[in-house]
């Protein structure tokens, strides 16, 4: 089986800019690439799982997202990186007072667990980057690691709603490339 490192998209990979209901809206994040092709150099494989609820509200179709995911693979194998698989959940949240909802929507682990069916990974031995406490959730509902990063959402969502989470992350880095290169320390003190 193979170790991950699920990563967020917006926020996390590129600018967080709010719902990206233009192809013009996604921009990369600097050293966001060079961050995933360490990742790829690594051995582990990188995964996208991403929240993309703006499909089920009607503000942009489902084609959108198609063409985002090809613009940011493009992006990324201009600079020597890839990813190995891009989940994506398009429901909206459960309303106030409803309970349920999807199973895929982050903290909840339904895309992991499909990607760990498809890509034979390990989830407990894993890793998940985010800018959100939510993925800090899925990262602890999945028995993985769990880096919150300062990009996006991240600052905010350490120094507002991080004092009162259940569930902390096990490093926060200011970006995805030190999110990257604490994992693959902490990958290496295991290994010895």
């Amino acid at each position: 089986m193979h170790v991950a490192v699920f990563l967020d998209r917006d926020g996390t990979i590129n600018e967080e800019m709010g719902y990206i209901n233009h192809l013009d809206r996604f921009v990369l994040l600097p050293s966001a690439a060079a961050a995933i092709r360490s990742i790829n150099e690594s051995g582990l494989k990188a995964v996208v799982v991403t929240n993309q609820s703006g499909v089920a509200r009607g503000y942009f179709p489902k084609e959108l997202i198609d063409q985002v995911h090809q613009k940011m693979s493009d992006l990324l194998e201009e600079e020597g990186a890839f990813l190995d698989g891009i989940y994506t959940c398009t429901h909206a949240p459960p309303s106030k007072g409803e309970s349920g909802g999807c199973g895929c929507r982050k903290p909840k682990i339904g895309l992991m667990k499909q990607a760990a069916q498809e890509l034979n990974l390990d989830l407990e031995k894993s890793y998940v980057v985010g800018d959100r406490f939510k993925d800090v959730e899925m990262a602890r509902n999945a028995g993985a690691k769990a880096v919150l990063v300062l990009t996006g959402y991240g600052r905010g969502e350490l120094g507002f709603l991080g004092p009162t989470r259940k569930v902390e992350p096990d490093f926060v880095a200011e970006d995805l490339a030190e999110a990257v290169e604490w994992i693959l320390s902490d990958m290496s003190e295991k290994a010895s």
